[in-house]
């Protein structure tokens, strides 16, 4: 598919300017990866980017409700099922067996996290440190909705290191 079709659906899916721009992040953290991995940048940019395509308007079918319009739009089913794979075992029954299903997993819910605390910084995003975000992790009242198993899960799934991956994701979310 193409960068400019894959930004129409996520307008024509997703009104809320919040949840649009964690999609950008998730997209930019992905195309950070698949360029350290060798992988399509494009391709992994785009799951990414449409990972919550249906998270707004069928929250309680996210993210199966996705499949439907993605396939109709021509993507994949590797493509899918990484999307699917980003909610396994929790949502759907697809697990998380291609790289980039692991990354997409890896990528969501930290990016949340990275948001949140850059918002509490006077520089934003510029003054985000990894050591910081992992101390705020601790802080069960701060982004309560934040998995915070899930990001320790998803930095295990692609064998980094907590911090090392969060500095990977605020680089990538700096380029947004």
């Amino acid at each position: 598919m193409s960068a400019e079709k894959s930004v129409e659906l996520l307008e024509k899916y997703i009104e809320n300017v919040n949840l649009r721009n964690h999609c950008y992040h998730v997209c930019a953290c992905m195309k950070f990866y698949a360029d350290k991995l060798g992988e399509n940048q494009d391709v992994w940019g785009e799951a990414g980017l449409l990972h919550d395509l249906d998270w707004e308007k069928f929250p309680d079918t996210h993210p199966n409700t996705a499949v439907p319009i993605l396939e109709e739009a021509g993507y994949g089913k590797d493509f899918i099922d990484a999307i699917l794979g980003h909610a396994y075992p929790d949502r759907t029954d697809v697990p998380r067996e291609s790289l980039m299903a692991k990354y997409l997993f890896a990528c969501d819910e930290v990016t949340g996290l990275v948001h949140a605390y850059s918002l509490m910084k006077p520089g934003g995003l510029n003054d985000v440190e990894s050591r910081g975000v992992v101390k705020k992790m601790k802080d069960k009242g701060f982004a309560r909705n934040v998995n915070r198993e899930d990001i320790k899960k998803g930095a295990e799934e692609i064998g980094l290191e907590l911090q090392v991956h969060i500095q990977n994701v605020i680089t990538a979310m700096k380029t947004v």
